[in-house]
């Protein structure tokens, strides 16, 4: 009884995996051609840049960007600040800045000045004051450590 079971399952295993082994290998053998970085560009600033995007879709294209391994170009950043002012969102464009900043990691020293250098135009154009001169990139209430005083 046992070993007619066992034989039973078996050959229902055999077909099943055999069905499941082609869906995956049509699917996977559907995925298109890498996308290149002009075409993720464009593709973002198009997003931040359609008529009628509202707060929740601004933050969900920064969120999606921040949450890639990548920092953004300058014109995708441009994009971004400028719709947060579509959405009159001073806030979203400050932290839209710092998360920028903050996913230059270990190469903030260079890569940050040189996408301020960037984008300094835009911020200036759209009134948008960069971290710094708001203070943010120091922080509110830290205390001097004992021994430096």
């Amino acid at each position: 009884m046992l070993r007619t079971t066992a034989g039973k399952l078996a050959s229902a295993m055999r077909g099943t995996v055999g069905i499941t082994s082609s869906r995956v290998a049509a699917v996977r053998c559907l995925h298109g051609t890498e996308e290149s970085a002009e075409e993720f560009d464009k593709r973002y600033e198009k997003y931040f840049a359609r008529e009628g995007i509202d707060g929740w879709e601004v933050r969900k294209g920064m969120n999606d960007l921040l949450g890639m391994d990548l920092v953004p170009s300058p014109k995708v950043i441009e994009s971004g600040l400028r719709a947060c002012r579509r959405v009159n969102d001073i806030a979203l464009a400050i932290r839209w800045l710092e998360g920028c900043k903050d996913k230059c990691g270990d190469q903030k020293a260079t890569l940050y000045p040189y996408l301020l250098e960037k984008i300094t135009p835009t911020l200036k154009e759209l009134g948008v004051p960069t971290i710094e001169e708001l203070g943010y990139d120091k922080p509110e209430l830290a205390l001097k450590s004992v021994f430096d005083m």
